[in-house]
Formats: structure tokens, C-alpha cells, sequence
């Protein structure tokens, strides 16, 4: 479990990157949602000890992550967002230097953990070319490879499926399902659907602050009946979760205790929804929640 109390982070400009952030995470696939600039990227790099906070409290694994931070770099996992490559060093060449920095310093071990995670991750055709050269996709699942090396009982990954295909995206989701039985995989990531369909349990980020967190159900109870779809706009506009298209045609979503038009017809809550309702609260607080 990952137990994070009073973390705060204020940047040198006076940006409050985060806001008394306290957590309690189970092992599993777990959730960071929320939009760009929420503060979910300052989060992972605090995390992964690439930031020092300057108040609160991170244990993991009955590590105190402030105090022993190369403890948990031992079983830490981590793939940030945007990262950079050694131009002329090729896939294998790149994994072998990544993996000593690891600690895996046996050849043996090397080789057979390499060669594992490059068919795991479909570049095993690929393993002698320059990283530099990978497109955006292949880029992506090396960034995946290197974060897996040493079999990390903690896996941060900050926008995961960026640049992936749809195809990749499904291998990785597949991936992560398999591999989370006994880590904790932190996903962060503004793509609802990713973890709609990974993770159990989510925290909601916005402003540096949580504004909830929880196993997935239990975030939705509130929505319980009160959701609707409609083809067409009702008229009171606050009532309208979102706005999405299906062939070009408009579908609203939108929150309501009773038949908001007559067009409108009861769906059952998702976690976008969720999520579209606390953006709405965040700039219209006085909307009845």
C-alpha cells in the first residue's frame, strides 16, 4: 500500500503544484485522473523521488520515502511522460545500460529479462536499431520495457498510451492487467476510458487537489439514476455533463432527477461522467451536486 499524507509542492514561481494531497492506495491498478495541468505529472515525479516536496509524508512498502529514497528506487518502476534517448545507442544496447542502473549487473539475467520484456512489448524485430529512430509508438514501448526491468513492485506511468495505436494500446492494457497481481500500478493519465477499463480503484486530481478517491463503484453511487442521454440539447445547459459525437451527430449527457427533455432516456453512470461532473462543480460550485 502507498500511503501519501499532507504532500504539498509549490514551484519556484509560485505555481501550487499541490495541495495537502493525502492518499491511501491499494496494490492493484489504480487510477490518477484528471485534466491537463491538474497536477498528476507533479505527482508521479514526486513519487518517483524526482521532486522533493516541501511538506508531507509518502510510505511505501514500510519505506519512508523522504528519509530512504534509493529503497524505493530498488522496487520502483517508472515512465514518465516525455523522456530521451542516447542517440546512437541502439534498443538492446539501451536496455542492457538501463538495467545496470538498475542493479541487474549478472549477463545472464540481462539477456533472459531483455529479451523477455522486448517480446512483451513487440520489439524484439526492432532490438538492434537506434531508439532514436523508433516512431512515436515504438518509442512508447520501449519507454514500457525500460520501466518494467528489475520486475518493480511500484509502476508509475504517466500518460502510458500516448502515441500508441489502437492495437498497442490493447496489448498494453492486456499487459498491465496481467502483471498488477502483486505491484501497484499507478496509471496517470486525462483518458477516462484507459482507466474505466483497468482500474478498480481512481483518485480524482484538479487544482493539486484530491477531490476523491475510491474504488470506482463507490464514485458513482451519487450519479445512481440521475444520468440521461439525449440527441438533443435540453434547455437548461448546467444540466449537461457532456457533449459527444457519435457519427457526427451530438449525444448529450446530462445530469438530472427527473426526465430533463423528452428526448432524453436514463443510461447508466460511468466514470466520465464522474469525472465531467467534478470539472462542472469546479467552476460552477454553486450547481446543486
Amino acid at each position: 500500500m502507498l500511503t501519501i499524507h499532507q504532500l504539498s509542492l509549490t514551484y519556484a514561481d509560485g505555481t501550487q503544484a499541490l495541495r495537502n494531497i493525502n492518499l491511501q492506495l491499494p496494490s492493484g491498478m489504480v487510477g490518477l485522473l484528471g485534466p491537463n495541468g491538474a497536477g498528476k505529472s507533479t505527482l508521479m515525479r514526486t513519487l518517483a523521488c524526482l521532486q522533493t516536496p516541501d511538506n508531507g509524508d509518502i510510505q511505501f512498502a514500510n519505506i519512508d520515502v523522504r528519509k530512504h529514497p534509493m529503497d524505493l528506487r530498488k522496487q520502483l518502476g517508472y515512465l514518465p511522460q516525455y523522456f530521451g534517448v542516447y542517440p546512437n545507442m541502439s534498443c538492446t544496447a539501451l536496455l542492457q545500460h538501463m538495467a545496470i542502473l538498475k542493479g541487474i549487473n549478472d549477463k545472464t539475467q540481462q539477456k533472459q529479462q531483455i529479451a523477455a520484456l522486448l517480446e512483451l512489448t513487440n520489439l524484439t524485430s526492432v532490438a538492434n536499431k537506434s531508439v532514436a529512430t523508433f516512431s512515436g509508438g515504438m518509442r512508447q514501448r520501449f519507454g514500457i520495457a525500460q520501466a518494467l526491468l528489475g520486475d518493480p513492485t511500484l509502476l508509475i506511468m504517466d500518460e502510458p498510451t500516448a502515441g500508441l495505436d489502437p492495437a498497442e494500446r490493447q496489448r498494453l492494457h492486456a499487459l498491465l492487467v496481467n502483471i498488477s497481481q502483486d505491484k501497484l500500478i499507478l496509471l496517470s493519465t486525462h483518458i477516462v476510458e484507459d482507466i474505466e477499463n483497468l482500474c478498480p480503484y481512481v483518485a480524482l486530481i484538479n487544482a493539486g487537489q484530491i477531490v476523491e478517491s475510491g474504488p470506482v463503484q463507490r464514485l458513482l453511487t451519487c450519479l445512481q439514476d440521475r444520468v440521461w442521454q439525449s440527441h438533443l440539447k435540453p434547455r437548461d445547459t448546467q444540466q449537461i455533463l457532456s457533449e459527444n459525437y457519435r457519427f457526427g451527430l451530438p449525444h448529450y449527457r446530462i445530469l438530472a432527477t427527473q426526465q430533463p427533455c423528452p428526448s432524453a432516456v436514463p443510461v447508466v453512470a460511468t466514470l466520465q461522467d464522474r469525472y465531467f461532473f467534478e470539472l462542472s462543480q469546479q467552476a460552477n460550485p454553486h450547481v446543486a451536486g
